[in-house]
């Protein structure tokens, strides 16, 4: 677990880092400078390209990870990368012909209830392309073990470049229309600062030659189409199907909820950078043993970290919401709601790259195909019914049933499970913090509310974390602070 939790601590950082920027620019900068209706288009045009992003990218990025460490020269190496760079080439110009081709048809049903979308559905597919390069080359250095560039730049780079456009808006230097375009320009200069760092650490020798095992990396690679699609979907098909039913400005107020309750699973987006490739490499090796031994240390270790942000989130969001204006109050059940369904896809460690990596994959296709189904039927049914609150329960209910599939199939197929004696002492712990907080506040401003508060959060979470040493690493860490402090 060392390089883990060494490259985990750095992207760890520069995670929460560049969340702070972009809670900066999610709950002031957008809302105050963008307004409701742009920030919305914003919101519907970067989760519409994320939904296509895997489609765009021919699901390079976990096919890249999954194969490289099967190619033992190289040359086959060479190939392999080779191969990777071009594949997406041949899906994504189809792709874009039959969009300009079709666009007055795919359009129609957001136009219905938001035409002034209409000028902007043509950076989908190119902010789609972008993305997809952009993981592409960020899996060409994971494979090296070399992570930390990729999320700097991902979570802060592009959300400092963010931020100045904003301002820009604000002082009038630049159009809230204008601030729309210039976001595919953001998203193309992070794409080919990603690919300059990569080929840094691995230069291209490009070959023409077909890789070994082709079929399987095209059959793997259709796969991780499919799964991708559906796992973004859940992250941001809530965000499409909004505009459909409703205004496209609730889409602000229900992505600041959710930017909210994605703070939680930031620990698990850091340290999943390293974990993934750790995992196929002891997959591959057939190192079953020590495969166990880190999904149980993932797990709880992701326990232990985002339970702390979770009831920093829950203890203090009626604070949180205070601060911001106030037509966007209507959005805390969403933060909830939202908040347990990333919770519950953290505590599962690193399910998800035993899966992808191992020949059981395929069994994902049939809860994916399943899962569609349920979450197009739920949001058709709760979002016009309950507006934002029923797109939050639709994702909280297709979460739930998603993860627990998920788990079971692990556990059934290789008879290794996540939890722990220690995941039930970590569950009371939380219990007993949350329920000893949530029912009263100090009566100040309510920014010395929340630090007040999340301090005494701190100091007994951190407490009894310690002393029932849930979190083995995590009490190494306090121990070596302890021992340079001479505590």
């Amino acid at each position: 677990m060392g390089i883990v939790i060494n490259q985990s601590i750095k992207n760890t950082i520069i995670t929460y880092f560049g969340f702070g920027i972009g809670a900066i620019n999610a709950l002031f900068l957008y809302t105050i400078f963008l307004g409701k209706t742009h920030y919305g288009m914003v919101v519907f045009l970067l989760s519409a390209a994320n939904i296509l992003m895997p489609l765009m990218s021919f699901g390079v990025q976990n096919t890249l990870i999954r194969f490289y460490t099967k190619y033992k020269t190289e040359a086959e190496r060479d190939q392999f990368l080779s191969f990777m760079l071009l594949l997406p080439v041949f899906i994504a110009i189809p792709i874009g012909v039959i969009f300009f081709l079709f666009h007055n048809q795919i359009a129609f049903y957001i136009l219905k209830e938001n035409p002034r979308t209409a000028p902007f559905l043509w950076l989908i597919p190119l902010l789609g392309i972008f993305m997809g390069y952009f993981e592409i080359f960020y899996a060409w250095v994971k494979v090296h073990f070399q992570s930390v560039f990729g999320n700097f730049l991902s979570e802060v780079g592009t959300r400092v470049v963010i931020m100045i456009l904003l301002f820009a808006v604000y002082l009038d230097w630049i159009e809230k229309d204008t601030f729309v375009y210039l976001l595919s320009v953001v998203y193309g200069l992070q794409c080919f600062a990603m690919m300059y760092f990569a080929f840094q650490v691995k230069k291209p020798v490009f070959s023409f030659q077909i890789p070994a095992d082709v079929k399987g990396i095209l059959s793997y690679s259709f796969f991780i189409i499919v799964t991708g699609t559906v796992s973004v979907m859940l992250i941001d098909f809530d965000k499409v199907m909004i505009p459909i039913f409703q205004n496209i400005s609730n889409n602000a107020i229900y992505s600041v909820g959710v930017f909210i309750a994605m703070v939680i699973s930031v620990p698990s987006k850091a340290m999943m950078q390293i974990i993934y490739p750790l995992t196929a490499q002891l997959i591959n090796e057939n190192k079953l043993d020590e495969l166990s031994v880190l999904y149980k240390k993932s797990a709880i270790n992701l326990q232990v970290f985002g339970g702390f942000i979770l009831l920093g989130i829950f203890l203090n969001c009626k604070e949180l919401y205070l601060i911001l204006p106030h037509e966007y109050s209507g959005g805390i059940t969403v933060v909830f709601l939202i908040g347990l369904s990333k919770f519950y896809d953290m505590i599962l460690g690193n399910n998800v790259a035993i899966i992808l990596n191992t020949k059981y994959y395929r069994w994902f296709l049939f809860f994916n195909l399943v899962l569609i189904l349920m979450m197009i039927g739920l949001y058709i049914i709760l979002i016009p019914i309950y507006g934002i609150i029923g797109a939050a329960l639709a994702t909280f209910i297709s979460v739930f049933i998603y993860n627990t599939a998920k788990l079971i199939l692990v556990y059934w197929k290789m008879n290794v499970f996540p939890f722990t004696i220690k995941s039930l002492y970590s569950f009371g712990i939380l219990t007993f913090v949350f329920l000893a907080f949530y029912f009263w506040d100090f009566n100040y401003f309510p920014i010395v509310n929340i630090i007040l508060k999340s301090i005494l959060i701190t100091v007994f979470y951190i407490f009894f974390n310690y002393k029932l040493k849930i979190s083995l690493e995590m009490n190494a860490v306090f121990d070596k602070l302890k021992s340079k402090m001479k505590f």
